[in-house]
């Protein structure tokens, strides 16, 4: 074929795979799409090789559909048939710290935890923490936004970025590797690649912020009542440690049930309570900020905003308390299939819609498992449903979950994506005028379509 000749006199032979010779991990991501064999994966190892890629593809008319980790549940990474896949896997390096500037250079194919540990061996921390830590890669946390744990504290990916290196349709490079916090110079380009899901350019490496490390960390868990007992704590808590709420994630008791059943562990309190919150702080002196928190918890409880709570006294116990919240990582082992939403919502009314939610469920599939959980106070919520207790029924279940959606004034997806899976409802959240100048954006730098053709929107 003309075309695969093209492309490995470009890059060569040792870069290019076809058919059987593909891995099956790269037939499809994590999102439970049907796996496709594409046309030929291609993986390069630096950012002339990538541009090379898609000068090849931009002359012989083929798509380009690029993969990071895989771990994506939108469906955003699921190849075509008729179009290569740009895996970015062999482009992994941690190029370098700068500790004056508090900045970390890496390739897009460097997983989150390589970021991670890099950080850490300088006294530094990246503000990005999600379960996939040791599969996801930082291109694919730059094209999905993700968020993860550390929202409340530091932000999205988007706020973790200075500068960014991306490959056009056409194999043009846009260095925009700059390190500067204050530039204004125009458009801010790379923020047009930043959630846009492969779909106008491939991130080749990103310039991300680092932290300082906290010396100290307090976590608990705290039982509440009621949703609303849920934002009065979090308000407490930031109010009375700004800056220092690193996490809180709130988990419905049905989550806490069926996390507690599939991990086998005990309850954490001695009576079942509707919600509890995951709680992470960070200071420079644990003792103090352990009693600080013992302190405010108790005031809490005084005013009637929690019912019981544990602070954990070793880091043993506080994993303890996240392998509680962490039973995500089971989703695919216990449910068949898992239907995952991952929906944004004004936070006072986040109580209301699971409610909504829960009433549609029992209403129409009478003793289905759904669990509810979320970051919550980035006015994140998950729901995750197992498709046998609905009898397969997920379009079903999708529209009565995104028309909650879109009467809440919330959006479809918070953090996971669009891809494939959420295209059909993305008007939920996008008016006719905004889905229009999407589009234009499109047209403007992929004006043949060829980056992650069908993904987000159709053109």
């Amino acid at each position: 074929m003309e075309f695969l000749a093209a492309l490995e006199g470009a890059i060569g032979s040792g870069l290019v795979q076809t058919g059987e010779a593909i891995a099956v991990r790269h037939h499809s991501d994590w999102s439970g799409a049907p796996p496709v064999v594409p046309l030929a994966l291609v993986r390069p190892r630096s950012t002339e090789e990538v541009a090379a890629v898609l000068r090849v593809c931009s002359a012989h008319r083929v798509a380009v559909v690029p993969q990071g980790g895989l771990t994506g549940l939108a469906g955003a990474a699921v190849p075509r048939a008729d179009a290569i896949a740009l895996s970015l896997d062999r482009m992994n390096a941690i190029e370098s710290v700068d500790l004056a500037a508090a900045t970390i250079t890496v390739q897009a194919g460097a997983t989150l935890q390589a970021v991670q540990e890099a950080a850490a061996a300088h006294g530094l921390q990246f503000g990005v923490d999600l379960g996939a830590r040791g599969s996801c890669q930082i291109g694919g946390n730059l094209s999905t936004n993700a968020g993860g744990n550390g929202v409340l504290q530091f932000g999205m990916m988007r706020e973790q970025t200075l500068g960014l290196e991306a490959v056009l349709a056409d194999g043009s490079v846009l260095p925009m590797l700059r390190p500067m916090l204050k530039n204004n110079t125009g458009y801010d380009l790379k923020q047009f690649f930043i959630g846009a899901e492969g779909t106008l350019g491939v991130i080749t490496r990103a310039v991300l912020r680092l932290h300082p490390a906290p010396r100290a960390r307090a976590t608990a868990l705290v039982a509440l009542a009621d949703f609303d007992a849920s934002l009065a704590l979090l308000g407490r808590l930031q109010s009375r440690f700004p800056g220092a709420v690193a996490a809180f994630e709130l988990m419905w008791r049905d989550f806490i049930e069926t996390s507690l059943g599939w991990q086998g562990l005990r309850e954490p309190f001695d009576a079942p309570h509707p919600f509890a919150a995951l709680v992470e702080l960070t200071g420079n002196d644990e003792a103090a900020l352990g009693e600080a928190l013992e302190e405010l918890l108790a005031e809490a409880m005084e005013a009637g905003q929690a019912v019981d709570a544990a602070i954990a006294q070793s880091r043993a116990q506080a994993l303890a308390f996240w392998k509680i919240r962490e039973a995500t990582a089971e989703l695919p082992v216990h449910m068949q299939p898992p239907i995952n939403f991952d929906v944004s919502l004004p936070m006072a009314g986040i109580g209301r819609f699971a409610a909504a939610c829960r009433s549609a469920f029992d209403a129409r599939w009478p003793g289905h498992h759904s669990i509810f959980f979320g970051h919550v106070g980035d006015s994140n919520l998950h729901i995750t449903t197992d498709g046998r207790s609905i009898g397969g029924d997920e379009a079903g279940i999708e529209r009565v979950v995104y028309d909650q959606v879109a009467a809440f004034g919330g959006s479809v997806s918070a953090e996971h994506g669009i891809g494939l899976h959420k295209k059909p409802y993305l008007h939920a959240s996008r008016t006719p005028a905004e889905m229009a100048a999407m589009r234009a954006i499109k047209r403007a730098l992929d004006p043949l379509d060829l980056l992650n053709p069908g993904k987000v929107f159709d053109l």
